[in-house]
C-alpha cells in the first residue's frame, strides 16, 4: 500500500496542470499515473500550431505547449508512473491500478483528480451500409499514422464530419501530397473552429459540403469510393440525391466522448449532454475528495482552456486535502434558449472567488445576447456578434453576486437572437 496525498489519473495537458497547480497550493505528495508510455497526452501528434495563443500569449505546436509544462513537473518532486493503468477507485478513494514493472498497484490517497481526456467516435457509432475493407479510420488515428508512425494512411480521402480533428487533417494530409476531395458535414454549420474552417479548408480549396452526410462505403479489401447524399432537416438522407466519390480513404471525424469509464465504475453521476461527472467550481464531484477536468468533464476547443480549467481542480484539490474546502448548500445552474448545458453544474454560494460558467450553444446565433437570471432577476448580459456549437463560451459571476444567491436557487443561462 502507497500513500499519497493526491492521485492524479492522466498525464496529458489537464493532469499536469492539475498536479502543479495543487503542488503550489501546498500539496506535498503527488503522483502522476498515465496509462500511455509518455506525458503529453493528445499534444504528443498534434503537430500543428495554435496552442497556447490564451494561456501563454504565443502560438506553438503541440508537443511545444506539453513540453512546457512536463519541463516544470521535472523540476519538482511530483512522482510519475507511465505505462500505468487505473483499474478502480474504492468508496474510501483508494486507487488501484497496474503496470508491467511495479504490478499491482494499491495507492491510498486524500484526493483524486481524473483527468483521463476523451477518444473519438467510432465507425460503429454510425449508420454506414458497407464492408469492413481498410481504408476507414478515425482522424485521429490518421493523425497518429502520419505524424508519429511516419505512414500515409491514401492519396484520395473524403472526410466525414468537420470537427477541428477532421480540418487539421485535411489540411495535413493535402500538405503530405493527398487529394482531399470534400469535408462531408451532417448538421448546416460546421463543428470547428472557425479559424480552422479558414486555415485547413479554404486556403486549401477543399469543399466544406454542409447538410450531407456518408451513406455508404464501397470496396472489399481496400475501400473504393463512398456514396454521399444530402439530409434534410430531420438529418435523415434525402432520396435521389445521392453521389458517387471514387476515394481509397473515409476519415472520420464525428465528435469525442469522455472518457468516463472509470468514472462510471466509481458510481459517478454524470452530465447527460456532456457525457462527464456533474461538478461544482472547483470541478468536484458528487463524491467527496473526487476531481475532474479537461476532455474527461466536457470537450473543449482549446487547450488553453483546458489548462485553465485543470488548475481550477487542482487548487480545489488541495483546499479539500488542507480542509479549507467549504461544503454547503448549493445554487443549481441551468442552461435555456439554446444552451445545451453548463459547466460547473452547481455552484457553492459562499465559494470565495468569481466563477466561469462554461457552455455550448446548439444552433448559430448572430447579433445575439447571452443572459444569465437567477429566479427570475437578472445577474447580467452580455451582446455576441456570433455564437456557434463549434466554440465554446462562458460568462464569469461575481463572488459578490453569488454570495447573495440563496441556497437552493438555480442559475439560468440562454441565448436571445
Amino acid at each position: 500500500m502507497l500513500n499519497y496525498e493526491l492521485v492524479v489519473v492522466g498525464g496529458g495537458p489537464a493532469g499536469m496542470a492539475a498536479a502543479l497547480e495543487a503542488k503550489d497550493n501546498g500539496v506535498e505528495k503527488i503522483i502522476i499515473l498515465e496509462r500511455a508510455q509518455t506525458l503529453g497526452g493528445i499534444l504528443e501528434q498534434c503537430i500543428h500550431t495554435g496552442f497556447g495563443l490564451h494561456y501563454f500569449g504565443e502560438e506553438l505546436s503541440g508537443p511545444e505547449y506539453a513540453g512546457r509544462f512536463i519541463d516544470l513537473l521535472e523540476k519538482t518532486d511530483i512522482e510519475v508512473k507511465t505505462d500505468t493503468m487505473v483499474l478502480d477507485i474504492a468508496s474510501d478513494n483508494t486507487v488501484t491500478a497496474v503496470n508491467n514493472k511495479d504490478g499491482l498497484l494499491r495507492i491510498k490517497t486524500k484526493a483524486v483528480v481524473l483527468a483521463m481526456g476523451c477518444r473519438e467516435r467510432p465507425r460503429g457509432a454510425l449508420s454506414i451500409a458497407g464492408s469492413r475493407c481498410s481504408g476507414i479510420m478515425t482522424a485521429g488515428t490518421a493523425q497518429k499514422y502520419v505524424n508519429i508512425e511516419g505512414y500515409m494512411p491514401g492519396h484520395e480521402v473524403v472526410i466525414l464530419g468537420s470537427g477541428d480533428i477532421g480540418l487539421i487533417m485535411a489540411r495535413r494530409m493535402t500538405l503530405e501530397g493527398a487529394k482531399v476531395k470534400m469535408v462531408c458535414e451532417l448538421m448546416p454549420y460546421s463543428g470547428g473552429l472557425t479559424r480552422n474552417i479558414v486555415q485547413c479548408l479554404e486556403d486549401f480549396g477543399i469543399p466544406l459540403k454542409l447538410s450531407c452526410t456518408v451513406v455508404a462505403t464501397h470496396g472489399k479489401d481496400r475501400l473504393e469510393g463512398v456514396t454521399i447524399a444530402k439530409v434534410g432537416a430531420d438529418l435523415k438522407p434525402i432520396p435521389g440525391t445521392e453521389e458517387y466519390v471514387p476515394c481509397d480513404t473515409l476519415l472520420l471525424s464525428v465528435g469525442l466522448i469522455p472518457e468516463n469509464e472509470l468514472s462510471k465504475n466509481t458510481g459517478l453521476a454524470l452530465d447527460r449532454v456532456t457525457n462527464g461527472p456533474s461538478v461544482d467550481e472547483y470541478r468536484e464531484t458528487e463524491r467527496a475528495g473526487v476531481f475532474a477536468c479537461g476532455n474527461v468533464l466536457q470537450v473543449h476547443d482549446l487547450v488553453d482552456y483546458v489548462t485553465e480549467e485543470s488548475q481550477i481542480a487542482g487548487k480545489g484539490a488541495a483546499k479539500y486535502i488542507k480542509g479549507e474546502k467549504i461544503s454547503s448548500e448549493c445554487a443549481e445552474t441551468h442552461g435555456e434558449g439554446g444552451v445545451r448545458y453548463i459547466v460547473p453544474q452547481r455552484i457553492n454560494i459562499k465559494t470565495d472567488s468569481d466563477v466561469k460558467l462554461y457552455f455550448r450553444v446548439g444552433a448559430v446565433f448572430e447579433n445575439a445576447k447571452i443572459v444569465v437570471e437567477c429566479d427570475g432577476a437578472e445577474l447580467l448580459s452580455k451582446k455576441k456578434k456570433k455564437l456557434t456549437p463549434g466554440e465554446m463560451e462562458y460568462v464569469t459571476l461575481k463572488q459578490a453576486v453569488i454570495s447573495q444567491l440563496p441556497a437552493g436557487s438555480v442559475i439560468t443561462v440562454r441565448v436571445e437572437a
